[in-house]
Order: C-alpha cells, then sequence, then structure tokens
C-alpha cells in the first residue's frame, strides 16, 4: 500500500521565518510550497525548491489568497476569474523556481481559506480546474474528498489526489480547518488514532495522501508518530508522481503469471 505524505511549506518571508521546513522535508513525500501569495517569497521559493530536490521529495504549488496579514486564512471574497488569475499566477511563479532547478512541478494544492472556498463553491472549483488545465493538464490536483472541486476536477479530467489531515480535527466526518489550538490538534497519540480513522472512514481506499502542516506545533515529532504507526499498518511512502512512475515500470504481475513466466 503506497500513501504519499505532503506538507505545507515554505511560508516564511521576508525576516519571519514560519514552520520546520528543515526537519519536515527528510520525512515527507511531497512538499507544498507558498507562492508568494500568503506566503514565501522568491528567496524563499528557491530555498524551498532546492531543499525538496536535496530529499528527492516531489514538488507542488500551494497558492493561496493574497492575503499575508491574515497568512491566507481568512475568507475574502473571491470572483472565479479572480480565484482563475490567482492561481495561474501563483504556479507560473513557483514553477520558474522549479525549472530553472532542473526538476519538475508534480501538483497544485490551494491553501487555508482558499481551500475551504474551492472546495464548497462550485464556481470557484471551476475557475482553480481551469487554470491548472491552462497551465499543465498533467498536474495533480490536491482535494478533499467528496468537496466541489474533487467532482469538478474530474469532470475536467484532472488527475486528483484525495486528502486527510493528520494534524486538523474532524467533527461529523468534516475537517475543522481554522481550529488549530494545540488541544484540538492533539498529541502524537491523537494525531495518529486521527490519521488511522480517517484513512479507515467513508473514503477508505479513495484516500491519497496525509497532510500535515510545518507550523503546527511540535511537527516534526507528530510526523515521526504517523509514519511509524503507518508503517506499522503496511504503507510505504511515495509521492504521487513516483507511484505512477513505478506502475509504469514494474512489470504487471498477473500478467505474468497468465504467460507462465512467474
Amino acid at each position: 500500500m503506497y500513501i504519499d505524505i505532503n506538507c505545507d511549506l515554505g511560508e516564511s518571508f521576508g525576516v519571519y521565518v514560519y514552520g520546520a521546513d528543515p526537519e519536515m522535508m527528510p520525512l515527507i513525500t511531497s512538499a507544498n510550497i507558498a507562492c508568494g501569495a500568503h506566503g514565501g517569497d522568491p528567496a524563499v521559493m528557491r530555498e524551498s525548491v532546492d531543499l525538496a530536490l536535496a530529499h528527492g521529495v516531489s514538488i507542488g504549488a500551494h497558492v493561496g489568497l493574497d492575503d499575508r496579514a491574515g497568512f491566507g486564512r481568512r475568507e475574502i471574497p473571491t470572483t472565479p476569474q479572480q480565484a482563475y488569475d490567482l492561481c495561474l499566477y501563483q504556479v507560473g511563479a513557483l514553477e520558474a523556481f522549479v525549472r530553472a532547478a532542473g526538476t519538475v512541478l508534480q501538483h497544485v494544492k490551494p491553501h487555508g481559506a482558499l481551500y475551504m472556498m474551492v472546495n464548497r463553491d462550485a464556481a470557484l472549483a471551476d475557475a482553480i480546474c481551469r487554470a491548472v488545465q491552462s497551465w499543465n493538464p498533467t498536474l495533480y490536483l490536491y482535494v478533499l474528498p467528496g468537496s466541489a472541486l474533487h467532482r469538478c476536477a474530474v469532470e475536467h479530467g484532472l488527475s486528483v489526489i484525495p486528502e486527510i489531515f493528520a494534524d486538523r480535527p474532524y467533527l461529523d466526518g468534516d475537517v475543522q480547518m481554522y481550529d488549530r489550538t494545540a488541544q484540538l490538534i492533539g498529541g502524537a497519540d491523537v494525531v495518529v488514532a486521527r490519521t488511522l480513522e480517517q484513512l479507515d472512514g467513508p473514503h477508505r481506499g479513495e484516500i491519497r495522501t496525509v497532510c500535515l502542516h510545518s507550523d503546527t506545533p511540535n511537527a516534526p515529532t507528530l510526523l515521526h508518530a504517523v509514519r511509524s504507526a503507518l508503517s506499522v499498518e503496511g504503507y510505504s511512502f511515495v509521492s504521487p508522481s513516483a507511484a505512477q512512475m513505478e506502475m509504469v515500470t514494474r512489470p504487471n504481475h498477473t500478467a505474468l503469471v497468465q504467460k507462465g513466466l512467474l
């Protein structure tokens, strides 16, 4: 069983430092790098891309509302055209650093308030899907399972990666993205239990990635605990693009048996 571990990071800018990026990067398989709107700046984007490349981590554009003061976590009235422009602008900015580093962009994932808005608003979801399709329709789109963005991406023929959140509480099956108190997030035992519960929940078999945030208190400790628990459950850690490559290059076991070669 393959599972991706993705992390929101690269959100520092100027003299402001956020998150445990150097500690998290060796433990993840996909990095959602801020693109200069809610967080990040040109230097941090470049450094984050280089750090991901050094650790063999796949890279995604973490696109958010243009709201540094609120860190992209305040819902701001946004039209579909504005959402399209925000997404296209930020993906292009990060891909400049990705190409300069000699690697490729794997995915797009909305951030914070924008993530929650597009997951419930079909018009905004359509705008994000059109932006991804316009830029590079082979990019994966990270989505909340069963959301408006999930449905819209499938309709657009985009490849989706449904995700759960290890370090965010759930209420009646719905992630509570804005409830980030240490008490609600919980310690390692709570985070592990939440992860396993969500993997075995209504979208069982559909989830392809687990998200943790670099700026969550004690994030590296929580991530170590999640990785350990998932390893015990039989999971191997690999990004979606790496898993796809392995499926393409690995011989088909059933076909070889039928041919009498195994």
